[in-house]
């Protein structure tokens, strides 16, 4: 039975649309099979059909139990996946272990994963590096878009303007804009070249505190934990110009995403002036360094 509300789902590119919570393949992670099936399942229930996975995550775990849970929807479902590797040799054998992993033929969307210096921008787009292997992939059916994910804005911003992408997948939470100046910059070059928004850390709170209690173990960062908070805060970045937003990898918080995203309205004034007073004084996650 289908749940009585979907998650609304916005264009991607070409016909492509995508649920505005995309599910976040650490979700499965250090949780059963079965369990991992069952999260799958409720998923596709909510209308989820975007799904985002990678090889780092908990050493493969991700992609084994994420492709596990999703072969009877693969057809249906819109599957991202990712590289750290910056050669071309080194991502070509990570593509065809995550393809087996995933017990898939394709990935809708491949990405550079967590690029963040010019670098690593420099090695991906020179002689041998990645760039040579997504090209390739593509060309070959493996892939059908091409885009990253960063933490970094120059590393974002090079990206960008030198090679030709689908999407981006970059921090876009209030705390960082409107406290760090970070991530703004982003979105408008992604705008202006055509590229398709996908957003990270829509519910990242601040850094933990040295000695701080993390109560969320498969969080880097500390997440909203305060419900209007969370609210607010999801529904901010929703209200950017972007196609979908992943939440943080546990599932409760997974969940409290999906709940507000299925009702979702764009903050009023009054909201945005509530938001921008809770979040005074807060040290963003990502700031521009000076």
């Amino acid at each position: 039975m289908k749940a009585h509300t979907q998650v609304p789902r916005r264009l991607y590119k070409d016909r492509d649309e995508l649920s505005i919570i995309g599910f976040g393949g650490i979700v499965v992670c250090s949780v059963s099979q079965k369990e991992a099936d069952r999260y799958v399942a409720e998923a596709i229930d909510l209308g989820i059909n975007y799904f985002d996975v990678a090889p780092s995550y908990f050493e493969g775990e991700a992609e084994i139990k994420l492709g596990n849970a999703l072969q009877p929807w693969r057809k249906g479902v819109f599957l991202a996946c990712k590289t750290t590797r910056r050669d071309a040799a080194g991502a070509r054998a990570e593509l065809e272990t995550s393809l087996k992993r995933a017990h898939t033929d394709h990935f809708d969307l491949y990405q550079f994963h967590a690029v963040t210096t010019l670098d690593e921008v420099s090695q991906i787009l020179g002689p041998g590096g990645a760039a040579e292997t997504f090209i390739k992939a593509k060309e070959a059916g493996l892939v059908r878009y091409l885009g990253f994910s960063a933490h970094s804005v120059e590393a974002a911003l090079a990206l960008l303007e030198q090679f030709p992408l689908d999407s981006v997948l970059f921090p876009l939470n209030v705390v960082s804009i409107k406290r760090g100046n970070f991530g703004l910059q982003i979105l408008e070059k992604a705008k202006e070249k055509g590229v398709a928004r996908l957003a990270l850390k829509a519910l990242a709170y601040t850094p933990w505190q040295e000695g701080e209690t993390h109560t969320y173990s498969k969080a880097w960062y500390k997440p909203i934990e305060d419900p209007d908070l969370q609210d607010k805060a999801l529904r901010y970045t929703l209200g950017l110009d972007i196609t979908a937003a992943i939440p943080p990898g546990h599932y409760e918080l997974y969940r409290r995403a999906v709940d507000i995203a299925s009702r979702f309205s764009p903050l009023t004034p009054e909201e945005q002036n509530a938001l921008d007073q809770a979040i005074a004084g807060l040290t963003p996650l990502f700031p521009i360094k000076e």
